[in-house]
């Protein structure tokens, strides 16, 4: 991406689900924060943050590959 200010897309992968140990979304590892203020901020911010999800994606994971560990039995469904 140039830094012409194009449109940054939303990382959102539709599985909109807080994790309660990381505080992050489990589909796209932003923050509650970011995901509410994401409308509103400015391509370099979008940016920062697009940057910045890889990283927390590995360190959220069990295995650090990307891969969520499986939910435990008998977990509250998503909403």
């Amino acid at each position: 991406m140039s830094g012409n200010g194009a449109k940054i897309d939303s990382p959102c992968t539709g599985v909109c689900r807080i994790s309660g140990t990381t505080g992050l979304c489990e589909g796209c590892f932003r923050s509650l924060d970011e995901i509410a203020r994401w409308g509103v901020m400015g391509p370099a911010a979008r940016r920062a943050v697009m940057e910045e999800l890889p990283g927390r994606k590995r360190a959220a994971t069990a295995d650090g590959r990307g891969a969520l560990p499986p939910r435990p039995a008998g977990f509250p469904r998503d909403i």
